[in-house]
């Protein structure tokens, strides 16, 4: 039996975070990591890889944060995410950062609607408005 396995990549905002979801169990890494993405972000991946008992082969898919957020960031994301796609022969999931952060508040808070917002420096807000919408 195949068994489902996505590699998650964030780094949109000055946070750096990974994931593996392998049929079910999620292991995963975050840090603050101001102008640190670069250094952190493949050596954070190739432990939770480890703790997950994953090998590239292994993964079905990369998903990345596709922000908004700092450009950098956003782009580090999209590189390594084509990167690793490349090599490991599997698509790209983009996902919005806003999204994710939506999201993760429906599940620990039962929040019906969340309005997300993110700094966008310079006193500008990245902000989206989600609903949930039927079931779970």
């Amino acid at each position: 039996m195949t068994q489902t396995v996505i590699v998650a990549l964030e780094t949109a905002t000055e946070g750096c975070s990974v994931a593996v979801y392998r049929d079910g169990d999620i292991f995963e890494h975050s840090e603050e990591a101001p102008r640190r993405h670069t250094a952190r972000l493949l050596p954070m991946l190739e432990a939770v890889m480890a703790e997950a008992g994953i090998r590239g082969e292994q993964v079905s898919a990369v998903a990345f944060g596709q922000g908004p957020g700092a450009f950098a960031g956003v782009r580090l994301a999209a590189s390594s995410a084509q990167g690793l796609c490349t090599a490991w022969g599997v698509p790209a999931l983009p996902v919005s950062t806003l999204a994710a952060l939506a999201e993760g508040a429906r599940r620990r808070h039962g929040a019906g609607q969340v309005l997300a917002a993110l700094d966008a420096r310079m006193g500008q807000v990245y902000w989206g408005s989600y609903r949930t919408v039927g079931g779970t």
